[in-house]
């Protein structure tokens, strides 16, 4: 039992009563179908138990801060440790989340620089430093014996002032002499100063001849002076006319520019000390844009040319606008094109000479007359009020982002930004990409003397080895600054893997979900290798995964099946490669021997006599100017190692800008100087795997339309007809027909404040959504609630009589779904799911011929036998007379397209140029393509 995970009887969702044992200390990979059940064996019954037990074995104070897991439907399990999930989940959605924060590397860069750096004047670019008083005695007293000096403490440094009580108080102190403005006086003599000119005053300690007898005078003298100048120190030459500053503090004597004691916090963005106060420490500004506002400049005012405002204006903004209408003219009943420049800027910007009603939020206030500062002025206040998620998304289709001109997306203020390591602020360095910041700060290692040395080293020892996790799994590309929110779900999974082998836990079990996502073949060989440090720490390594090599890389393989959904949920084979292949039953087997194969078109569409479309100049993020063209009417894939520059040219810039084109729309879009052959679309259509819905009210039923009709026919039913029921009444969206105790939801939530919310089961209606009068309607015995837990392949059957209906579920069998429930949550599909079911229903629309669809990673989380049906359905799509683009790793679709676009030829500063084009027979040929490397097996 040591060595083994033993489970007995597991029956969570599909599961047939599984009983396996595992080995411990091994990688442990599980594979099959989509939907045989896969996940519910690793996540939601060996990860769910295992942290479960850990949490329970916690004391009651701890455990009321931590999320219990439900209890999986198992009998018996032994042998586990406690369990860590790392999943395709973004690891934040905080925009004050980095790749730097998240994986702890940013925290000891702070650390170095507070400790080593050296601060930088901004105005003279010499380094700044400190001294201790003694070390400023010690340095005066090597001065030449003999020599005549004044102890001089700056007041005023080019301060504007009479300062005749500042003067009338150091003379009531024993100060007699004071320099104004370079020139020495009386204090009783000094002239009248201009109060609006700026000044230097310096008041004389004391005046001095160095000798050997002067210690005690000397250090009562630079004391006196630190604590009345606030640690500056002029030591005047009275012969040679020159001048030395000497300072206990980081301070400039030619700027004033002063930096407090330098600590880790000054250089944390999410501080206020180190915070750029511009932009809060995000880098960048959002706002209202006035062409996102108004895109449609032909319609007056009154019409809605204000687009924020289509479909209505309050009473506030529409007195406003009165007011403006007789204050400054301001016409609301002709095309805005035609209104005049300085009275649309007024609009936009206001202006202090006018003066408007106060914009409130307060139900009980006293209205008063302000200036008015601006339509985006008045639209960002009353943005910054707003608590409903819903209406801030509904305001962010207007607004854009732009990097703080302050900072340069940095992030943090100017004081912080002057500290430099080897000419380099800690902005700069964050802006390095993984690969180049390892060797930046290696050579720096080299290079240490000193107690710099004996400092730094322990520092960049934890540096580098963070470092270098993030380049074996493959994020050599990414920069420490990149925004967290901005990473792909294969890159967070990567990245909390990278964090996990730095932690050095032993003894745990982890659960990996697909960790080959995103990853060039090229990289994959390193995330096993990451795969096999994780084990040989001493840790049980289960990975659900479909990757060929991955299989063939594992010490124990379990296949579960034979297909989806209620078809599957059985272990049809177990053992090593060689004893896996040995199985008749198994999908898996079937493809790794090569009885089975995703087969090459036997003819590839001719792109001599096509149509293209065509992008010029394209320089989004790290895309070097590149020249790009896409066939028409053909499956194209975009191809290259993580960081090549795929989604800055797909999503970043071609979809964006055709949707404008299209659309008449104004969507920021990346950079590039022309774009040829637009007028061939009429719709573009960007098939993500976010999800379909984000409450449990959302399912496939209802995002296909597949509900409508459904509702229709059991309107129709007699019993329907002899209550008077309509289709609405078997909404679970609208009053009626749906239970009132949960809405319709079939669940409820339960907000857990600090942790995120929960959904239990509606006591009331069971998790059936509808009333008791409502499930007592029934087709062939079933209600409505029934109808929604079929799933597809049932429903298909059950329907197969009603052709509206049944086209409609055909589709989503067709991409292979037929093992989720029509009525499945939204919540609960996974990214691969929600795509392939956005899929279907475009396949479910009539084809226009004229439609360009984009998807990013559509194999995610498929199996050959699925990926072979996605091939197929592309292909369809094609077929219909349409143009596909996929981002795509997986070397059989890529095997199976018409084009090819490789990009690279590694990632970031060193990717963002067209390494090859053409068809998969002209790549291969190609020596510098990393994929064609890799693709030329699957050609032969």
């Amino acid at each position: 039992m040591k060595n083994k995970i033993i489970i007995k009887d597991a029956k969570g969702n599909n599961l047939k009563n599984l009983s396996i044992e595992i080995p411990k200390n091994k990688i442990v990979l599980i594979t099959g179908v989509s939907g045989s059940g896969k996940s519910t064996l690793a996540f939601d019954t060996i990860y769910a138990e295992g942290q479960r037990r850990y949490v329970e074995s916690l004391s009651a104070y701890a455990r009321q801060f931590l999320q219990m897991m439900q209890k999986p439907e198992v009998s018996r399990i032994d042998g586990l440790s406690p369990a860590i999930a790392i999943d395709q989940k973004t690891v934040s959605k905080n925009p004050r989340s980095t790749v730097g924060t998240i994986t702890e590397i940013y925290d000891y860069v702070r650390l170095l620089y507070a400790r080593i750096g050296i601060p930088y004047s901004p105005v003279t670019g010499k380094p700044i430093t400190k001294q201790t008083s003694t070390q400023i005695i010690n340095k005066v007293r090597q001065l030449k014996l003999g020599t005549k000096i004044l102890i001089l403490a700056p007041i005023a440094k080019a301060k504007k002032g009479e300062f005749k009580n500042e003067l009338a108080n150091y003379q009531k102190k024993g100060f007699q002499r004071v320099f104004v403005n370079k020139k020495m006086y009386d204090i009783d003599d000094i002239p009248k100063l201009d109060k609006n000119k700026k000044h230097d005053i310096d008041i004389v300690i004391d005046r001095l001849v160095i000798s050997k007898t002067l210690e005690n005078r000397l250090a009562d003298s630079i004391e006196l002076c630190l604590s009345i100048s606030k640690g500056l120190v002029y030591v005047y030459d009275v012969e040679e006319k020159n001048l030395e500053v000497f300072s206990s503090n980081f301070s400039c004597p030619v700027s004033g520019f002063t930096l407090e004691e330098i600590q880790p916090r000054i250089f944390s963005f999410n501080s206020p000390q180190g915070a750029c106060k511009h932009c809060d420490g995000l880098g960048e500004n959002n706002f209202f844009d006035p062409e996102l506002l108004i895109p449609n400049k032909n319609l007056s005012i009154a019409e809605g040319a204000i687009k924020i405002w289509e479909k209505g204006i309050n009473r506030y903004y529409q007195k406003v606008l009165n007011q403006l209408s007789v204050q400054i003219k301001l016409p609301l009943d002709i095309p805005f094109k035609k209104i005049d420049k300085k009275i649309v800027d007024t609009l936009l910007y206001g202006s202090e000479n006018l003066f408007i009603e106060e914009l409130q939020f307060k139900r009980f206030y006293k209205s008063k007359l302000v200036p008015f500062k601006g339509l985006l002025y008045l639209l960002q206040k009353q943005y910054n009020y707003i608590k409903d998620s819903w209406l801030k998304d509904d305001y962010d289709k207007f607004r854009i982002s732009k990097i703080c001109e302050n900072c340069n997306g940095y992030r943090l203020n100017s004081k912080s930004l002057s500290v430099k390591i080897s000419d380099k602020n800690v902005g700069e360095i964050c802006n390095f990409s993984i690969e180049k910041l390892y060797s930046w700060f290696d050579n720096y290692q080299g290079s240490l003397k000193g107690s710099d040395k004996i400092i730094a080293t322990p520092i960049l020892k934890e540096i580098l080895s963070r470092i270098k996790f993030l380049k074996d799994v493959g994020l050599n590309y990414l920069t420490l600054n990149r925004k967290a929110s901005t990473l792909s779900g294969g890159e967070s999974q990567r990245i909390r893997l990278a964090s996990q082998i730095g932690s050095g836990l032993t003894g745990v079990i982890y659960v990996l979900d697909e960790p080959s996502i995103g990853l060039h073949q090229k990289d994959n060989d390193r995330l096993l290798k990451t795969l096999y440090k994780l084990r040989d720490l001493g840790n049980s390594v289960i990975v659900v995964e479909h990757d060929e090599e991955a299989i063939k890389a594992a010490d124990f393989i379990i296949d579960i099946g034979p297909l989806a959904g209620v078809h599957g949920g059985k272990i049809v084979a177990k053992g090593n490669l060689k004893e896996i292949l040995k199985s008749k039953e198994s999908l898996t087997a079937q493809y790794l021997s090569g009885k089975q194969k995703i087969l090459i078109p036997q003819k590839r569409r001719k792109v001599q006599n096509t149509k293209w479309l065509e992008f010029h100049d394209v320089s989004t993020n790290n895309l070097k100017n590149i020249n790009v063209k896409f066939p028409l009417g053909t499956l194209c894939s975009i191809t290259g190692v993580s960081g090549s520059g795929k989604s800055s040219l797909i999503i970043d810039t071609i979809y964006p800008a055709l949707f404008n084109k299209i659309n008449h729309s104004k969507k920021q879009t990346g950079n590039f100087k022309k774009i040829i052959g637009d007028h061939y679309f009429d719709k573009i259509v960007n098939i993500t795997q976010s999800p379909i819905g984000r409450t449990p009210r959302s399912n496939p039923a209802t995002y296909t339309g597949t509900f409508t009709p459904i509702r229709d026919w059991f309107a129709l039913l007699p019993e329907a007809k002899v209550r008077g029921y309509k289709a609405g009444r078997f909404s679970f969206n609208t009053s009626g027909g749906r239970c009132e105790a949960c809405s319709g939801d079939g669940v409820k939530k339960v907000e857990m404040h600090f942790l995120s919310d929960i959904f239990v089961k509606c006591e009331e209606c069971n998790g059936s959504r509808y009333n008791q009068e409502t499930l007592e309607v029934k087709y062939n015995n079933k209600n409505i609630s029934d109808i929604l837990n079929l799933s597809v392949e049932d429903a298909l059957e059950f329907f197969k009589a009603i052709p509206n209906i049944k086209n409609k579920l055909k589709m989503l069998y067709k991409v292979g779904l037929g093992y989720i429930s029509i009525g499945q949550s939204a919540t609960t599909l996974s990214g691969g799911e929600a795509q392939r079911i956005k899929i279907a229903k475009e396949l479910s629309k009539k084809a226009t011929g004229k439609t360009l669809y984009i998807l990013d990673e559509p194999t995610t989380g498929l199996h050959f036998e699925d990926v072979k049906k996605l091939i197929e359905v592309l292909q369809e799509l094609v077929n219909n007379g349409n143009t596909v683009i996929v981002i795509e790793h997986n070397l059989d679709v890529i095997k199976c397209s018409d084009w090819i676009i490789d990009l690279g030829k590694e990632g970031g500063n060193n990717g963002g140029e067209i390494i090859a084009q053409g068809s998969p027979e002209k790549i291969v040929k190609i020596k510098e393509s990393y994929t064609g490397l890799y693709l030329s097996k699957y050609l032969n």
